[in-house]
């Protein structure tokens, strides 16, 4: 598919006016219509702004059709991690809220009592690649002082996620551990296991 035939046909699926993509991307009505009707190409600016109106990337905008892996819904995801000097593996349900390749994650559970050391956070990841999300948390619970990086790799169909993070601890002291996700609590934590057994439970 051309652009001029993705821009008309997308403005349609949204219902939308050539004056109103216009005013969301911030240029005159009558590009728009020159876009449409394949008189002009958009330079790159204009396309990146086009196509955030419309919602979609630049590439799909340029006709290369999108295989975006759909990672929104409940996750179940496990930690490695440690207290006083103890390994400990903790599960929480997590909300993926997912725009693109920018995923919202907030906790919903906190996988431990809070006398135990269990928080709520919230965080992002970005996907690469259909293949490596990376990101950053940070504790939602006020005298909570947990902040890090997050780095998974994903399955190929899309179906779990194993990988580290590297974070401040409650104690101050800079921490890592293994991750996992999966759509279910038992996955996630037979995916954490097995991470540990391959490679090493060292934190």
């Amino acid at each position: 598919m051309e652009l001029h035939e993705v821009i008309r046909k997308r403005r349609g699926e949204l219902s939308m006016s050539q004056a109103e993509l216009a005013a969301a991307a911030g240029v005159d009505r009558r590009q728009i219509r020159r876009y449409e009707a394949g008189e002009q190409q958009p330079v790159l600016s204009v396309a990146v702004a086009i196509a955030r109106a419309l919602g979609i990337t630049v590439n799909e905008l340029a006709g290369q059709p999108a295989h975006r892996v759909d990672l929104a819904g409940t996750w179940w995801m496990s930690w490695q991690t440690s207290r006083d000097g103890e390994s400990v593996v903790t599960a929480q349900e997590v909300n993926f809220a997912q725009q693109e390749e920018l995923i919202h994650l907030d906790t919903v559970s906190r996988g431990l009592s809070v006398e135990a050391g269990g928080y709520h956070w919230r965080g992002e990841l970005r996907l690469w690649d259909q293949e490596v999300l990376m990101g950053w948390y940070v504790a939602n619970d006020g005298p909570v002082r947990s902040k890090g990086t997050l780095y998974f790799v994903l399955h190929p169909h899309g179906v779990s996620m194993s990988g580290r993070w590297v974070g401040l601890g409650y104690d101050g002291k800079i921490m890592t551990g293994w991750g996992t996700a999966a759509r279910s609590k038992d996955e996630a934590l037979e995916l954490n296991a097995k991470l540990q057994e391959d490679q090493g439970a060292a934190l």
